[in-house]
């Protein structure tokens, strides 16, 4: 074949060739043409039956995507609309699952513990409709950080049994601006309807109790509705927990540095007295009601933690293995056993500040005063101290505002 031959025979070709292509790519002759006569399929058709294909299914998750100060309480959740969850799936930016529960009606979702701050979740949901259609969302945010946020430490715990003396004591990590905001998070309730007030001490504590010692048998309950809560400027509460303790029998003890006793009450009558040996007359103890916070079988008491040092700037004393100690005071003021004063109790005051008993070294016999009235005693007994000639305590030094007057107490709440 010549080489003209040759181009008109492959120009025949692909002119065929041209028209199967354009057969198979616009016949119309198994088309449905009611969407116009020119036999095309309208875009409204197209809409249609891509929407045919499509769940009714409405995903939402909680918090927003891309969220920087979420809650690590409240924040995450997964609910959907015309349609059920099939599938949740939460995981941490090291990849740890978060565990969760789809609900009972299959329409809501959550985690099943508090979320971690300073942390990247993930989240992705996937639903289906009446139709069995699957839907699928998926989302990531960052909890609140440290840095941003505020917790609040409170004593007591939660189910103890403590002495009528106790108040709820909160000590916040962050400095607190708002105080009443963060007040207005925070109830406290007894089941012997005793009014109860808040005191703030400074801008990281708040105290509360009510105007006489809480009424023994009774049950405190301690509400914390802070998570989301603005305490300073950009800093939130996470807290969202609710914790009640039991109120035991009426413990007031009287000490006396004049006669040298102690009188242990309960219920008004006194079951005990006990010699002491109180503060010397250079080392008074302070005066005032105090509340046992703190008890310790032993412990060692050295004299420079609490500014007592000689001339070298070593402890005026460093006691070890100090039996049945009680603490009364932040500042270092204790009941406690003494094995090493010998005809003092009853007689003489002789310590720097702390109000001693007669006990036996080891803290192994329960047959002194000492092992007695530690036995006897719980957190949150008081302790009245008398006739020392010092000066009444701080009410913050230590779980002390009883020393403060209703007036004056309720004059320090934010609300």
């Amino acid at each position: 074949m010549t080489d003209g031959k040759r181009r008109k025979g492959l120009a025949a070709a692909s002119a065929l060739l041209g028209g199967v292509l354009v057969l198979s790519a616009c016949s119309s002759s198994d088309a449905d043409t009611s969407g116009g006569g020119d036999g095309k399929t309208s875009q409204a058709e197209v809409d249609e039956a891509a929407a045919k294909k499509t769940s009714e299914a409405q995903i939402k998750i909680t918090p927003k995507g891309g969220s920087d100060n979420a809650s690590i309480n409240n924040s995450a959740g997964v609910t959907v609309s015309k349609g059920t969850l099939t599938e949740v799936k939460m995981t941490a930016s090291d990849g740890t699952e978060v565990k969760g529960e789809i609900s009972a009606d299959k329409t809501s979702w959550k985690p099943s513990g508090q979320l971690e701050r300073a942390t990247k979740y993930s989240i992705s949901a996937t639903a289906k409709d009446s139709e069995g259609r699957a839907a699928h969302e998926n989302t990531s945010f960052t909890t609140v950080s440290p840095q941003n946020s505020f917790i609040g430490t409170f004593t007591p715990d939660d189910g103890k049994t403590v002495g009528v003396g106790m108040p709820v004591s909160i000590n916040f990590d962050k400095e607190i601006t708002d105080k009443a905001a963060v007040q207005k998070g925070i109830t406290v309730n007894s089941s012997s309807g005793q009014e109860v007030a808040c005191h703030w001490f400074s801008t990281q504590r708040m105290d509360c109790r009510p105007q006489d010692y809480w009424q023994e048998g009774s049950t405190v309950t301690l509400k914390l509705a802070l998570d989301g809560v603005e305490g300073a400027d950009g800093v939130y509460g996470v807290q969202q927990k609710s914790v009640t303790f039991k109120i035991g029998r009426n413990q007031v003890s009287y000490v006396d540095a004049k006669t040298k006793q102690m009188k242990v009450t309960q219920d008004g009558k006194t079951v005990k007295t006990i010699p002491i040996s109180a503060g010397s007359p250079e080392n008074k103890t302070y005066e005032g009601q105090m509340v046992i916070s703190e008890k310790f079988k032993e412990t060692r008491m050295d004299g420079s933690t609490v500014g007592f040092t000689d001339d070298d700037g070593k402890g005026e004393y460093d006691i070890k293995d100090v039996p049945h100690a009680m603490r009364l005071s932040t500042s270092g003021t204790f009941i406690h056993g003494n094995y090493w004063g010998k005809g003092i109790f009853g007689n003489a005051n002789t310590s720097h500040g702390c109000v001693g008993l007669a006990d036996a070294k080891g803290a192994d016999d329960p047959n002194t005063p000492g092992a007695w009235f530690y036995n006897n005693s719980i957190i949150g007994d008081v302790v009245v101290v008398q006739n020392t000639g010092d000066k009444t305590i701080a009410p913050d030094n230590g779980l002390n505002g009883w020393n403060m007057d209703w007036a004056q107490w309720k004059a320090g709440s934010a609300v």
